[in-house]
């Protein structure tokens, strides 16, 4: 979908959507003249991560084996410190 119409827009608006979501840019016509253009609002590419590359690094910061006993133990200590004595 290249162009769009203002009666095209109020009929066809799945059809806007699907060409934003694939990335295309939608001009916005109007009595034969272009006003405006409708362009998708996130347009990242997604970002590739070497897995070695990441495991590397984690395995720099040297992190602490943790079990879930442990885990839910600091979190609770953590709610306590936050929230009080009121929490459950």
């Amino acid at each position: 979908m290249e162009y769009i119409t203002f009666t095209q827009l109020r009929t066809e608006s799945n059809n806007l959507a699907k060409a934003l979501r694939k990335g295309d840019e939608v001009k916005l016509i109007r009595r034969s003249v272009v006003v405006g253009r409708v362009i998708p609002y996130n347009n990242k590419k997604i970002k590739i991560i070497n897995a070695k590359k990441l495991q590397a690094k984690i395995d720099e910061l040297n992190l602490p084996k943790l079990t879930l006993k442990e885990i839910d133990r600091r979190y609770r200590i953590a709610m306590m410190k936050k929230h009080g004595q009121g929490l459950s």
